[in-house]
């Protein structure tokens, strides 16, 4: 079987929260909405290309635990291939609590890492990667620097999603394709370079570039997206929704990004049509209850009008709790 986007990630799962504002020190404030999703950068990315129709495969590891096999029972609700992820006896799954507050509209998030051992390159199903279109990374560490190794024999492009700045990352440059970096990454690689207006931010992006990538994207959160492909420059103004919950916002980006990429699409439709996916996501609680389908996708690029029928039937089914709905 082929894939259109692969990626390795021992994920998590978030208990979401919504509340409109942080109390002070030793009080209280009332809970709007509550729900357990999946999270994890790359998890989460894989099931947001998988709604958009992507072929996905996942390699990873989570604890045998109920927050595992709740992981687990997600990715398969999701049409992801999980024949490469294992349960761990004895471990428990990383856990997120993710405080989305709406007057910041920000989120704080409080987490407990999981205890069982990363997956070893020889547990590895490089078979997977092989006969795939994309690899999808989140940081570089020994088990993605292999993931890199194999990518390259094979000609699999490499999108990672660098949220943070990380000298790891800037050192192999030469092995990735796309590189979709954060605000926070592009802080940290461009001090002050922003205030210059998105408009004025090619000179950063072909640096870059010029360090290997084919395709250079930055994310701005509510004021858009930037990228530089070597061709075309281009800025795209963040789609206008009523915001619930940015959580996963970048994580759904770069999901679709490499879905769309899998396509053949340009580096400047991926980052519309993925700027769009995440917008309509951050609508609803969480970050996987309001990833659209691309029927959706379309309409609402077409309309502006976001069909909810689907969406606010999976946002229920994440809201019955860790059992989830069917």
């Amino acid at each position: 079987m082929t894939y259109d986007v692969y990626g390795i990630e021992s994920g998590c799962l978030d208990l979401n929260v919504c509340i409109d504002e942080m109390p002070q020190l030793n009080r209280g404030t009332r809970v709007q909405d509550l729900t357990w999703q999946g999270g994890g950068k790359v998890s989460t990315g894989l099931v947001a290309a998988a709604r958009l129709g992507a072929r996905c495969a996942i390699s990873g590891t989570f604890g045998n635990d109920r927050y595992g096999k709740i992981c687990r029972e997600d990715f398969i609700r999701h049409g992801v291939d999980v024949s490469n992820l294992y349960l761990q006896d004895g471990a428990y799954t990383s856990l997120s609590v993710v405080i989305a507050e709406r007057k910041s509209a920000t989120r704080t998030i409080f987490f407990r890492a999981g205890n069982g051992p990363r997956m070893t390159e020889e547990e590895v199903n490089w078979d997977l990667l092989r006969s795939s279109k994309v690899l999808l990374i989140a940081g570089i560490y020994p088990l993605t620097l292999a993931a890199l190794r194999y990518a390259k024999e094979a000609g699999v492009k490499v999108v990672i999603d660098a949220d943070g700045y990380q000298e790891d990352i800037l050192g192999n440059l030469d092995k990735i394709d796309a590189f979709v970096g954060s605000e926070f990454c592009f802080d940290g690689l461009f001090p002050g370079a922003k205030e210059k207006g998105l408009d004025q931010l090619l000179p950063e992006c072909r640096s870059v570039y010029e360090k290997g990538p084919e395709i250079v994207v930055f994310t701005f959160g509510e004021k858009g997206c930037i990228g530089y492909d070597g061709k075309e420059y281009f800025v795209i103004p963040a789609f206008p929704v009523d915001a619930v919950d940015t959580v996963g916002a970048g994580d759904v980006f770069h999901g679709a990004f490499s879905a769309f990429l899998a396509q053949g699409r340009s580096a400047r439709e991926c980052a519309y049509l993925s700027s769009a996916v995440s917008a309509i996501k951050c609508t609803r609680i969480g970050g996987r209850a309001g990833i659209p389908t691309m029927d959706v996708l379309e309409k609402y690029i077409e309309t502006g009008v976001i069909d909810y029928s689907e969406i606010d039937v999976r946002t229920e089914q994440y809201r019955d709790g860790i059992e989830l709905g069917n």
